[in-house]
């Protein structure tokens, strides 16, 4: 039998032009094109599928009783008259979860202290807002009304609140079983700059704080569980980026195997990193699902989030950077102290965010002698995680800082200084003093593209002739790098024993001819869903509303960790087109045996696959119908699944660089910041999708302004927190948001499948440095300079008012004989 028995009757579809067809021309690209979000009309219509939208038969709601001491011994808990309530269901306490392993965040790091947090605090609390009990009713409103009804008896303890002070040795131990607070210390070292700095012709320093504040995401964080007990199933669903990094760890935690438990992240409403970790709250509230046998759900209301989601860089930073007289950058030496707050923080440890500092604070210049050490310290506050940006929004603040002292040292432009330092093309791939790689990016390209566009000597030009009126205008640039994608070789946090390195793109043809693309990644407003059906699209001929993306179910991949460090496009994208081209071979094998041509002759474009100057044409529905379901169609041998799955891996990951310029003007009288002009260049590599590329770009720099100018948890001597509502923790509107100019480099990026580098986290990085050298350069006529963010108009006031006391007491020092 040939192959042509196996062809039914009218198989092939016969168009008329398709002879006409330039391959070159017809084919419609979709990466690069400011294609529409596929997400946005149900998101936009209100139909969306959001945890807290979420119902189950017979469910349950669950409300958390929180510590309302920083630190203190638990001598009682009465919940007799809470379970008395009618409609309390139960009440669990830290005795109902005796047999549950505390939540460790391991790391193979030397001078690593371990941490251990219990699911529900038993003997003792380490921070206002630490889970104590859980109350689960049949409404909400119930469990709100018992949890006032719980009666606790503290015996407090010294509250651990200043960093400095906490890691004094005499200092009483958060978690008596470590030997002190110091839970992390790291030093990164090339060269010698303790010489160096000797040495060096001139040297600025500062010591700089960036303080604490929160993600905020629109949503709240949530779960609900559903415990299926014909099947022994547990599904969670949950607002987290990292679904698979949960899966796994609570099936230890719940003795569960991998097939027994599933957790999903449906729509998720921002995440920023405060939804980027494990929390005592899933464990708890899927335990209790699997316990009482029903769904139970629980959603945080905003003074929960802000007591106990998950807090961003708090830290105190010690900087020297050494020069020679014609501005090279000859050393830089730093130490990092952060307050990482009670817990270390699963998977990503307390390391995070310090370590991350110290390793990108010699940022995108050639500095030959580098010494960074760190300190993490533990104190009576909601542990520290993943933020957008994590550890080089500090970095950045601080060396451009350093950058823009050295430069009024010497009487440079800190436009040239910059150049001059920048590390250059021709240098990549480069190796800075902490041991991270820069590949080929274009700093300079970058620098000379913002100051450009932004018109930074008419800028100049414009602050200085206000000056001359007594108003105060500023300029600020801030330029960095950043490693995005990282792969296998680097951890987002060292020692980490699981693999943040590679993603897995699964794609298929099923029996329509429909195409599917499953991933383990978790949008949580990214746009993945559009810029990864764009790529798919390419690689496949149709267009991207063909393509229908899964993600954020744990069921759909074997492994997969999740949506942070600007992975998703980069890493997914690479395994997206690895997959795409897998499945492709697929498809030319099979059409060029229905079409007894060679593959090598097989096109696909517009969703049609043909052979050139012929008649042969059919489509995705065809081809799914000869291989699945038509048996005449093809012989035994030629009808393979349209399925394929490719893991991509970058190995190192890929450099993204931009520069910042800012053009502030602050208020003689109030003191209060105008932010007037913002403009950022960045080379984010190929753009996926414009649109979506400037929607990140705009979010994370007014995340950076929230950062620079407004937001701070700020805590009392006893740990309380006093910016709990968003009455008080000031989060930037659009009054405050300037218009963002943005201008894109698109430089390749070898050895990359689709030669994309991540931005997601950029704006958040660049914009503090920006605003501060900005309000610094506004202020350097009165003497005063930022070293400390927030800048508020109280600080701006202490610090002339200091400045006024130094003056006074140096002129009265200098009139004495």
């Amino acid at each position: 039998m040939n192959d042509s028995q196996h062809k039914p009757q009218n198989f092939l579809h016969r168009s008329a032009g398709v002879d006409q067809l330039d391959p070159a021309l017809s084919r419609p690209k979709y990466v690069g094109r400011p294609v529409e979000r596929l997400e946005d009309p149900r998101l936009l219509t209100g139909v969306g599928k959001f945890t807290a939208d979420m119902t189950f038969p017979k469910m349950l709601h669950a409300v958390f009783v929180r510590s309302s001491h920083a630190h203190a011994q638990i001598l009682q808990i009465d919940c007799a008259e809470a379970l008395n309530l009618s409609g309390v269901i139960a009440v669990y306490t830290a005795k109902d979860f005796a047999d549950f392993k505390p939540i460790s965040a391991q790391s193979k790091m030397q001078n690593y202290q371990e941490t251990l947090q219990p699911i529900l605090a038993g003997n003792k609390v380490r921070y206002v807002g630490e889970p104590i009990a859980v109350i689960v009713a049949k409404n909400r409103y119930i469990a709100e009304d018992a949890s006032e009804l719980i009666k606790i008896d503290y015996d407090p303890l010294p509250p651990l609140v200043d960093p400095e002070s906490a890691a004094d040795d005499e200092s009483p131990r958060l978690h008596e079983h470590l030997k002190s607070n110091v839970i992390v210390e790291r030093v990164f070292k090339t060269g010698d700059p303790e010489t160096i700095k000797a040495q060096a012709a001139k040297c600025v320093s500062g010591r700089f704080r960036f303080r604490r504040k929160s993600p905020v995401a629109m949503e709240p964080r949530a779960c609900l569980a559903e415990f299926n007990e014909g099947q022994d199933i547990l599904t969670l669903f949950c607002t987290t980026q990292i679904p698979g990094m949960l899966r796994d760890k609570m099936s230890s935690q719940l003795n569960l195997t991998g097939h027994q438990i599933r957790v999903v992240a449906p729509d998720v409403g921002g995440g920023f990193g405060g939804k980027g970790s494990l929390y005592v709250e899933d464990i708890a509230v899927a335990a209790i699902a699997r316990n009482l046998k029903r769904p139970i759900k629980w959603v945080a209301d905003r003074l929960e989030d802000l007591l106990s989601t998950s807090q961003a860089f708090d830290e105190i930073i010690e900087a020297e950077l050494a020069f020679d007289n014609k501005g090279n950058f000859l050393a830089l030496m730093a130490t990092v102290l952060g307050d990482v707050g009670a817990y270390s923080i699963y998977p990503w440890t307390a390391a995070l965010e310090p370590v991350q500092v110290a390793s990108f604070l010699p940022g995108p210049y050639k500095i030959p002698h580098y010494q960074g050490k760190i300190s993490a310290i533990s104190t009576c506050k909601p542990p520290t995680g993943p933020y957008r940006g994590v550890g080089r929004p500090a970095a950045v603040f601080v060396l451009e800082r350093l950058v823009d002292k050295a430069a009024a040292t010497l009487c440079m432009d800190p436009k040239k200084i910059r150049e001059q330092n920048f590390v250059k093309a021709e240098d990549a791939p480069f190796r800075i003093g902490s041991g991270i790689i820069w590949d080929h990016s274009s700093f300079s390209e970058c620098l000379s593209t913002a100051c450009e566009a932004a018109g930074y000597e008419t800028l100049c030009n414009k602050r200085d002739e206000a000056r001359k009126d007594g108003k105060l205008f500023g300029v600020g640039i801030a330029s960095y790098a950043e490693l995005t994608g990282i792969g296998s070789q680097i951890s987002v946090a060292p020692g980490m024993p699981i693999n943040t390195g590679t993603e897995t793109a699964n794609i298929q043809i099923d029996a329509t001819g429909a195409i599917t693309a499953t991933f383990a990644i978790a949008s949580h407003g990214q746009g993945l869903e559009t810029t990864l059906a764009q790529i798919v699209a390419d690689e496949m001929g149709v267009s991207p509303s063909d393509v229908r993306v899964r993600h954020g179910d744990t069921d759909d991949t074997p492994h997969g960790t999740g949506t942070y460090a600007s992975r998703s496009a980069v890493i997914g994208g690479g395994a997206a087109i690895n997959a795409s081209k897998a499945l492709m071979v697929k498809v030319r094998t099979v059409a060029a045996s229905i079409f007894d041509v060679k593959e090598e002759d097989i096109v696909v474009e517009s969703g049609k696959i043909f052979v050139p100057n012929t008649n042969n044409i059919i489509t995705y529905p065809d081809l799914a119908d000869a291989v699945y379901a038509n048996m005449r169609a093809l012989p035994q041998e030629k009808r393979i699944p349209l399925i394929s799955s490719e893991t991509y891996d970058p190995y190192v990951g890929t450099t993204t660089g931009s520069t910042h310029v800012a053009f502030v003007e602050v208020d003689p009288e109030t003191y209060s910041i105008k932010v007037l002009n913002y403009l950022v260049a960045e080379d984010c590599g190929k753009l996926i999708n414009p649109l979506i590329v400037d929607g990140q770009v705009h979010g994370g720099v007014a995340q950076g302004i929230g950062a620079a100018l407004f937001e701070e948890m700020i805590y009392d001597g006893q740990g309380q927190l006093l910016t709990a509502s968003l009455a008080s923790y000031l989060l930037p509107t659009a009054a405050e948001i300037p218009c963002i100019d943005v201008c894109h480099l698109e430089t390749k990026i070898p050895k990359n499948p689709g030669g994309f580098r991540g931005m997601g986290e950029g704006g958040t990085i660049g914009a503090p440095g920006a605003i501060a050298n900005a309000v610094s350069d506004a202020l350097s006529p009165l003497g005063v300079e930022v070293s400390e963010l927030p800048i508020t108009s109280d600080r701006i006031f202490k610090m002339l008012e200091n400045a006024e006391n130094r003056l006074a007491l140096e002129k009265e020092n200098g009139s004495r004989p």
